[in-house]
């Protein structure tokens, strides 16, 4: 079995799990989450912790124990705490607007870009370069924030278009003469 899966995912005060069948349902403050585990692998709530089990002579198992850990771990820190990626624009006219369960974007394009707001997901623009998208499931944080990104990636001769705040984008040298 992996090192990762090795190891218990402790349950905080005031979270629940609740392993049942093939899911795994994990109740807190903010939300409730609920996993599909991988039929190789077991899960055990024991004394205010989460263990992950392999079922015996399945050689995927191993690989995949190490995987409902951390995805069991994601779950317990998304409805405490929750996940948030923060995007901004870069050009001259990028604009982000919410309106409602819409994120309007002005990307440059003869159109605007309307995104409509998965549900469980919720976004900010603090300023209107800024776009921060808040939610309990990481995955569908991480998804959310691919796709305002892909409307306009930041391109490598100007840097123009929409980055992750941490991103370090390089840019290229231009054509010379």
């Amino acid at each position: 079995m992996s090192r990762v899966a090795k190891q218990p995912v402790p349950l905080p005060k005031g979270v629940e799990a609740i392993v049942s069948g093939t899911s795994v349902t994990i109740k807190g403050q903010k939300s409730t989450l609920t996993l599909v585990m991988h039929p190789h692998v077991n899960v055990v709530n024991d004394k205010g912790a989460l263990h992950v089990a392999v079922k015996e002579g399945h050689p995927e198992a191993d690989a995949c124990a190490g995987t409902m850990r951390a995805l069991l771990n994601n779950a317990v820190q998304g409805v405490t705490r929750g996940f948030q990626k923060k995007l901004e624009l870069v050009g001259v006219g990028y604009r982000a607007q919410v309106q409602g369960k819409t994120l309007n974007l002005t990307l440059g394009f003869s159109h605007a870009v309307n995104y409509r707001v998965p549900d469980g997901v919720s976004i900010e623009t603090p300023s209107q370069t800024e776009v921060i998208i808040k939610g309990m499931d990481r995955q569908q944080v991480g998804q959310v924030a691919a796709d305002i990104r892909g409307f306009r990636p930041p391109e490598p001769y100007k840097g123009k278009g929409v980055r992750y705040t941490d991103e370090r984008v390089v840019l290229k040298e231009a054509k010379k003469k």
